[in-house]
Order: C-alpha cells, then sequence, then structure tokens
C-alpha cells in the first residue's frame, strides 16, 4: 500500500512541480525580453519534458537504467496509443502539412536513431548523448527558421506578467516539486517491482510512463473540449521528439544507461516504432488529412494490446 501512496504522491508532485516551473519559466523568460517565438520553441519544450527528464536522471543515477529508459520508451507509446486514442475518441483532428514533411519523420528518425545505437551493445553512453541532444537543437533551429507561425499560435496573444515574488516563488517551488516528487516516484515504483516479483521496466513502461504522460493527456482533453485550433497530433508527436532526443540524450549525458532487461530492447521498443509508423497510414486512410474517432478506438485497441503483452512478461 505505501508503494502505491508513494507513486500516487510522486506523479502529482511531478505534475504540480511541472506547471509551477512552466509558469515561472515563461515568465522569466519574458521579462528577460526573451522573444515570443524561442520562448514557445526551447523554454516550454524543454521544461513540459521536465517530468520525465528527473525521472530518468534519477533513475540512472540511483542504479535504476531499466526505469529510466523505460519510462520514454513507454510514455512515447502512451502519447499515441492511449493521449491521442482518447483525444481522438472525443472529436476528429485535422492533420497539419508539418506532419509529413517535418513531425513524422523527425519522430521516425529520433527513433530509429535510439534503436541504432541501443541495440547493437544494450548502452546508451554519453557520445550518443551528444549526438543526441545535438539532433534536437538542429532540430529546433530549423523550426525557429521555417515553422514561426505555428509555434506561436502555441502561446497566450496576449503576455500577462506575474509580480516577481510569484515567479521566485513557482521557479523554487517547481524544482523542489519536480525533485520529491521523482524521489517518491522511484522509491514507489522500484518497491512495487519487487512486490510483484516484476522488473523494473514493466513498472516504468505501465505505471510510471502513463503517470508522466498525464499531463499532455489533460492538455490535450482540455484543448479538444474547447476546441481550440492549438491542438494537433504535432504537439505528441513534438513530445515524443523531446522525450528521445532530450531527455534520453540529457540523461546519458549525465550517466550512461546500460540495458538490463533485453525486452526492453527485443519488445518495448519494437512496439514504440510500430505506434510511430502506425500513424502515417491512419492520415492518408480512408480520407486523407484528418484523424477521427475510429482511428482511437484502432490506437486504443493496439495499446491495451501492448499492455496485456507486457504484463504477461
Amino acid at each position: 500500500m505505501a508503494d502505491f501512496i508513494y507513486i500516487a504522491v510522486g506523479l502529482s508532485l511531478l505534475i504540480l512541480g511541472g506547471n509551477f516551473l512552466l509558469k515561472g519559466s515563461v515568465d522569466l523568460s519574458f521579462r528577460l525580453n526573451i522573444p515570443k517565438i524561442v520562448v514557445g520553441m526551447t523554454v516550454v519544450s524543454f521544461v513540459t519534458s521536465a517530468p520525465e527528464l528527473i525521472v530518468s536522471v534519477q533513475a540512472a543515477l540511483r542504479g535504476f537504467p531499466d526505469l529510466a529508459l523505460s519510462n520514454v520508451v513507454g510514455s512515447n507509446i502512451a502519447n499515441l496509443g492511449l493521449v491521442l486514442a482518447i483525444t481522438l475518441l472525443i472529436g476528429s483532428m485535422e492533420i497539419r502539412r508539418s506532419f509529413y514533411f517535418t513531425d513524422w519523420p523527425v519522430m521516425m528518425a529520433a527513433s530509429l536513431l535510439f534503436f541504432a545505437f541501443v541495440a547493437p551493445d544494450r548502452v546508451l553512453g554519453r557520445t550518443e548523448g551528444i549526438i543526441m541532444v545535438s539532433s534536437l537543437f538542429l532540430f529546433l533551429i530549423f523550426l525557429l527558421r521555417f515553422q514561426k507561425p505555428a509555434i506561436v499560435e502555441a502561446l497566450p496573444e496576449v503576455v500577462t506578467l506575474l509580480p516577481l515574488y510569484q515567479t521566485v516563488f513557482f521557479l523554487g517551488a517547481g524544482g523542489v516539486a519536480l525533485w520529491g516528487g521523482s524521489e517518491l516516484l522511484i522509491s514507489g515504483a522500484v518497491g512495487l517491482a519487487s512486490y510483484f516479483e516484476v522488473s523494473d521496466r514493466v513498472i516504468g513502461i505501465s505505471i510510471v510512463s502513463v503517470g508522466t504522460s498525464i499531463p499532455e493527456l489533460a492538455a490535450s482533453v482540455i484543448a479538444m473540449v474547447r476546441r481550440e485550433k492549438a491542438i494537433s497530433v504535432g504537439n505528441l508527436i513534438g513530445s515524443n521528439i523531446f522525450n528521445l532526443l532530450g531527455v534520453l540524450g540529457i540523461t546519458a549525458l549525465v550517466t550512461p544507461i546500460r540495458v538490463v532487461d533485453d525486452r526492453l530492447i527485443a519488445e518495448d521498443l519494437v512496439w514504440m516504432l510500430a505506434f510511430a509508423f502506425l500513424v502515417l497510414p491512419m492520415v492518408f486512410l480512408p480520407k486523407g488529412l484528418r484523424l477521427d474517432w475510429k482511428n482511437g478506438l484502432v490506437l486504443l485497441g493496439t495499446y491495451v494490446l501492448f499492455l496485456f503483452f507486457t504484463l504477461q512478461a
């Protein structure tokens, strides 16, 4: 019971800390007169991936590499198989041209790059981390240059600065909440894995990854209910790209990650690639450039299959 409480409190602190850090970081960026386009593409993108990053770094440093990796792999799977599926069950989604020109190709390239780095020797080292983080910055530069309108519209048109003390509070409280939440989440996940006699990988790719995907789910559902134009499959694909190149890249820079459970590569990474590929034909068939509830059912059903086979291991 204590492990479940640790996980629940840990996830709550991660979500709260992420929101606080996002508010404080965006406000500080505007105070420093950083252009809105740069804030949207760098500050917001990095901070929204902070929960996954803190959990993966802490897990790797504490000697649980499979938890560090499965957190990201499972989060990427959940973003498409769970978050996108539930969003589509609420309403249909138009597909922007950037999906097939940049979003999907870059996500597949990042997924294959990660697979190529970790599959041969079961290690994601600092050299690979440098390449992944560098690739992310190159991608950001490309977006800043060629996709400015899509990035800007994701931020509010009128920016109202917070009082300085609130900015400081949000930054400080957000950082503390993220650290405390990651500690509790990892302790609870490892304890749960030991209690049920399953690997850290299984807990990480099911419970932990779904938990760290809750902010994306909440944001997507709220945006769909409000019929906001900023919501798109590109948002979730962008999150997957940041998870792979940013979260795992930075984690590998802090400490090399060695795979313990080979099924993470033989099964979980294959599932991740399968979900990434599955979205492409859905966009073009049957009508093209639109996803609806039928696609949501397919994605959700496939995600249930993924969980079934994973939990049977």
